[in-house]
């Protein structure tokens, strides 16, 4: 009985491939919180802003930079996964 053995070559590959994607991903999470971060501090000092827009925009914030992170820890895991290291 033949059986075949699966490109170990092309599953690392698209490992690194996804990896990368997430890396990007999380710079644009970066983005965003420093947007949602610097739309907060305009409305500081606008007495038409909503007195939750500063805290929930700090929040919002806050949960991009975390997702940031938990994205870059998912990358480094699959490139780990990939037999590359870091």
């Amino acid at each position: 009985m033949v059986t075949e053995t699966p490109d170990v070559t092309s599953y690392a590959t698209e490992l690194l491939e996804r990896a990368a994607a997430l890396r990007s991903d999380a710079a644009l999470m970066e983005e965003y919180a420093r947007r949602l971060r610097a739309t907060a501090a305009a409305l500081a000092g606008c007495p038409a802003a909503p007195d939750w827009s500063r805290p929930t925009l700090e929040r919002q914030a806050a949960s991009c930079t975390s997702a940031a992170g938990q994205l870059r820890t998912a990358a480094e895991a699959l490139r780990a996964h990939a037999g590359t290291g870091a």
